[in-house]
Formats: C-alpha cells, structure tokens, sequence
C-alpha cells in the first residue's frame, strides 16, 4: 500500500476492524469513562500476528481475542500519535477470516479527546457536562482503534449515566422523545443507553457528548424517511430550535437531489457549551455545535449546511489521510455554497459566502508564510507529524476555489454537477486519495464531453493548485459582490472620513440596520483592510461580529485604539466581561489571543494562565503553541 496514513501506527493493512463494541461508564467524579471495545476484525493477510491499535493516554487492563484473555504489549508514547496498543493473535490466520478482538481499559486526565465541565460552566450550572472532539486524530484518546481515515467501521454501543447520554449513532433506547433520562432522576439515577451506528464511518466520527440535554424534533418534511432535530441544555432549547428548525430538514432535501438520498438515517444536532473549540463537528447523524450560531437572525444557519453536507463529503466519501484532508473540507465548502444559491434562488449569496471566505483564506495563507508547505491542498506529512499544526481555512477556501474553478472551466453547473452526483455514487462508503479523486474526474468528462472536455481539465494547472505554495491562488477568482456591495460603500465613505470635513454625527448607528450578521463581517474586514485606520465605531454584541470589530480594533497593535481595546477584547474571549461565557470556538480565541498578545504581550500571557483550564484541550494545546510557550 503505498499511500499509508502517517498518523497512525496501527496495522490496518494486515488486519482491519469493520465492527466496534463499545461498553461504557461516565464517572463524572472521577471524570473518567471505563469499560471495553470489541473489535470484529478482518483479516487482510495471510499469518498476521498481531493487531495493533492506537492509544492515547490510555490505562489498559487487559485483552481477550475471541473471548479467551492474550497477552498484550502496550508501547511507549509516541509525542503525537500515541502508544500503540500491540495484541497477539491466534497462529494461522488466513485472509478472509475474521476474529474477535476486546481491549479493556479507561480514559485518564490527559485525554485529548475528552473536555469535562464543572457545572458553573454550562448553562444551567445545575449538573457537569461532558463532550469529545476527536477529529483529527484523537479518537485514540476515547478507545482504542485503529485510527485513520482508511478504516471504516459499524458500531453499536451502550454507556451506563447518571446522565443524558448522545452518540453519533441512532438511539436504541431510551427513545430520544420520550422522558429525559428515561424519567430517573437525572444526576442520581445510572440509565444505560444503547446505540446502533449501521453505516460505516472513519474513527474521527466517534462522539459522546454527555449532560443534562433535551430533544426537540423538527417538522416531518414531506414524506422522507430521515429525522431530524435539535439537543440543547433546557435554557437554550427555545433559541437552538428556533434558528435552525426552518432550513435544516429543507437543505438536506435540497442536497439529496444533487447527489444521493441521506444514508444515516436521522440527522441531529446538538448545541453545546461555549468552550467547543469549534463552529460544528459533523459527527454522523449528530452534528456538534457552538452556541455563537445562535444570533437570533439565522445568518450562520450555514454551519449546519456545512455540517449536513460532510454526510455525503466526508462522512460518505472520505479523505484517505490527513495529506487528503482538503477533499472533505473542499468539496464541503463549494456544495455549502451552491445550496445557499439554490436556495434563496440567487447566485449573490454564493458569492457573498466566497468574498467572506477569500480573508480568511488569505490570513492563512499569509500566517504559513514560515511554513509554506502547509500553504498547499496536498500536504506531504511526515510520519507522525501533527496535523492539527497545519490545521486552517486553506482545505477549505483553497479547496472549494480549487472546484468552482473546475466548474466555471468546464462550462458551469449545466455541465458540472452530474459529475458531482456520479463522484459520490462512485465513492460513497469508501476513503479515497487526491489521486483517486482527480483520476475519477479525467475518465467522468472523457466519457461525458471527450476529447474538449479533457482539453479543457488539461488546461488547469494542477500542480499550482495541489502543490503550491505562497499567498496568491494559482488564478484571480472573482465572485458576484451584489451583497457586499453596500458594506464596501459604508466602509470606503468611513475611510473618506479621516481625510475629509466631514460631521462625526453622519455616522450613525443607524447605518448597519439593514445590515445581516454577515454583512456587517464583511464591513468590518473591509475596514481592516484599507490603508489607513478608520475611526471607530459601534458594534453588536453578537460573537462573530465583535471578532471582526476586536480584530480591527487592535492592528495596527501600536496604535491608540489598540491600547484602549486590548484588555476588553482579552475578558471578552475568557468570558471576564460580565457574561462568563468563555469563547472556546478557535475561530474566536485564537486569533483574538494572538492579537493580544502583539499588543500585550504581559497581559495575554496572565489572562490565559489564569483562565487556560476552562479550555478544550485541543485549543490549550494550540494556543499555548500561539502564545510561543512551547513548540
């Protein structure tokens, strides 16, 4: 196999699980969870002699391989991909066979992929919460597995609690619109769940979330089959249902007739606290997301399209390895954008969604000025590399621009998008690489278009788009402005200001009524990047707004209005201003932090010893990395 996954140490090549059983128990006191996996395996290779799975910070107690106990050696911890976990097999296996695998073991209080909140953290303050993030490669912080994107598996689980458990799996029992924990008293009784995930999914898809959580469905749409609703704490059960029980079963209609019918089942999601460090994890049939979607306007209903649409990117067709990553984050972005278009029949509102895209990406791009090789789509990963170091907006707006440049060469959606729809068909249930992907592509037009069509793939530069490094596209992208439009005059008659007679009181207010949250991004970025430092001006309180306004506020870091907003903007992302609401999305605190820190190098330190354990620990670890307080 010449293209293995670099982060794992597993030997799925040999050997490969196709089924998990997971029997678990949540300690809330001990802030552990305990219990065993079963790994139905699939020999691949004739005399394999062990099967080795990843760890990570991982107590193991022992092993059995088709219910009789086997010796097991656990190796020393590698820095990022783990211990690998290597257990001995009966002699003579022959390939096809398959053979029973069970690892007991617990979590420990160094899991990556785990965040435990006291109860002051949550909304209700009333019981603790516990959720996992284990995308890209911390699933073998929750159990052991073979963990890479090449290895899908089934699972069926049931987890003991004294409190609402949530999987990303379909719920056995008890039945999600029946009594919160069964009708037990929540916080006291243990009621075991039971879930059953029948459609194959990459480890990264393994999810618990777990606290005083309830359900709310949405709306039956026509006659499908598929559920959908909505989790949330009690407090925010109103708002959640509220900003997204109008698009989400409608886009997920909208997108089976792109591609194919919704695989999983029911498509959930689940707000949770503040510190998820990020927008939304799709998790299969249970996408995670942060409380700052909910503006009260539905302007970020967009992260759930990009969470839904990960059901057939990602979810379905899968990156081989973190080198392919930008295939699902790509591919995700641009049918994310098409639906928005389709939807409120205007190809504005896909082009607004680039033009808010094209900063970020630039900003990235920009930041790896030191790292080029993480400017690329394919990334060359050495083995055991991080490739959370490398994590940003470039799969994702590099990606999506990489595919509407294809789309427009060829001729436009007409001609696209039954390319689209046979990509999926194609490889749906499977982990593919660039390679796969782009081979695909050439034999798709040679059998639908011939020769033109192939002439015109031929003229794309590849190797620039894929390989490429620096600042720049490999071509200059344009995107319709229509809704940006009246941002960028709003912002240009601000710049005008500081060069003109012009009265401070014209500026109202009143100027951004008419504005949507996105708008009002795309007025502050645009401030941000013009030559000369605007005045400044009121701004909302909504999360996604301030981060723009603090972002603008603090560049350049030795100018007045820096030094006036530094130490807001630092208790505003540790939730130190009065709403004790810690802004755990990276999207948020990074970038916030690394600004402050230009500023203030003091005092972004202090803030965040004091305030770091509130944190998941993926963003500590990536933070503690922007702050410079280790490699």
């Amino acid at each position: 196999m010449a293209d293995r996954d670099p982060t794992t140490q597993s030997n799925y090549w040999q050997i490969a699980s196709e089924h998990i059983t997971l029997d678990w128990s949540v300690d809330f006191t001990a802030q552990i969870l305990a219990g065993s996996v079963t790994h139905r395996m699939s020999v691949l290779l004739d005399g394999v002699e062990e099967a080795i799975f990843d760890t990570g910070d991982l107590e193991v107690t022992g092993a059995e391989v088709n219910g009789s106990a086997i010796s097991y050696d656990l190796k020393p911890k590698h820095e990022v991909m783990g211990s690998a976990l290597h257990v001995s097999l009966p002699k003579g296996l022959k390939s096809g066979s398959s053979v029973n695998v069970t690892v007991f073991y617990k979590t420990t209080k160094d899991c990556m992929a785990l965040q435990w909140l006291n109860k002051e953290q949550t909304q209700g303050k009333r019981f603790p919460y516990l959720f996992s993030q284990c995308q890209p490669i911390y699933a073998r912080a929750l159990v052991p597995v073979q963990d890479s994107p090449s290895v899908k598996i089934t699972y069926s689980a049931k987890v003991a609690s004294v409190l609402p458990v949530l999987l990303s799996a379909i719920r056995v029992s008890p039945p999600s619109d029946g009594p919160a924990h069964d009708g037990k008293v929540i916080g006291e009784d243990v009621v075991t769940y039971t879930y059953d995930q029948p459609v194959p999914i990459p480890s990264y898809l393994l999810a618990i979330a777990c606290g005083n959580v309830r359900y709310r469905p949405f709306p039956q749409f026509e006659d499908k089959q598929w559920q959908t609703g909505i989790w949330a704490e009690p407090e925010l059960i109103d708002a959640a249902y509220w900003e997204f029980s109008e698009d989400t079963s409608r886009f997920l209609a909208a997108e089976e007739k792109v591609v194919t019918p919704y695989k999983f089942g029911v498509y959930d999601a689940l707000v949770l606290p503040p510190s998820f460090p990020y927008g939304g994890m799709e998790n299969a049939c249970l996408s995670f997301l942060t409380p700052t979607l909910l503006t009260g306007d539905r302007t970020l209903v967009d992260v759930v399209v990009h969470e839904l649409t990960h059901s057939w990117f990602g979810n379905g067709v899968t990156h081989a390895h973190a080198s392919h990553f930008w295939l699902n984050e790509g591919w995700t972005v641009w049918m994310e954008r098409f639906l928005l278009q389709v939807l409120h029949d205007s190809p504005a509102a896909r082009g607004f969604s680039y033009i808010i895209g094209a900063k970020a990406l630039r900003e990235d791009l920009e930041r790896y000025a030191d790292t080029p090789r993480y400017q690329r789509l394919v990334i060359d990963y050495e083995k055991g590399e991080d490739p959370d170091d490398a994590y940003s907006r470039v799969p994702y707006e590099k990606g999506s621009n990489l595919i509407l440049h294809i789309e427009r060469t060829l001729g436009g959606l007409d001609v696209f998008l039954p390319y689209v729809k046979d990509y999926v068909n194609t490889f749906i249930g499977t982990s593919i690489t660039t390679e796969q992907w782009k081979t695909h592509l050439y034999d798709f037009y040679s059998k639908n278009g011939g020769p033109e069509k192939i002439k015109l793939l031929d003229s794309i530069d590849w190797n620039a788009w894929l390989y490429g490094e620096g600042v720049e596209l490999p071509i200059k992208m344009t995107y319709d402005e229509t809704l940006a439009e009246a941002a960028y005059t709003l912002a240009d008659r601000w710049d005008a200001a500081r060069s003109t007679a012009v009265d401070a009181a014209s500026f109202k207010k009143s100027d951004l009524d008419s504005f949507n949250s996105n708008q009002i991004i795309v007025f502050l970025e645009r401030l941000q990047t013009l030559p000369r430092a605007p005045p400044l001006a009121p701004y909302a309180p909504r999360h996604a707004i301030r981060l723009r306004f603090y972002a603008l506020a603090l560049s350049p870091p030795t100018s007045e209005a820096a030094a006036h907003f530094v130490a807001e903007a630092g208790k505003w992302v540790v939730g130190d201003d009065g709403t004790g609401v810690i802004k755990g999305r990276m999207k948020f605190c990074r970038p916030i932090f690394k600004a402050v820190f230009k500023v203030d190098g003091k005092f972004a330190l202090d803030i965040w010893a004091k305030n770091k354990e509130g944190f998941h620990p993926i963003a500590r670890r990536l933070i503690d990395k922007d702050l410079g307080l280790y490699e």
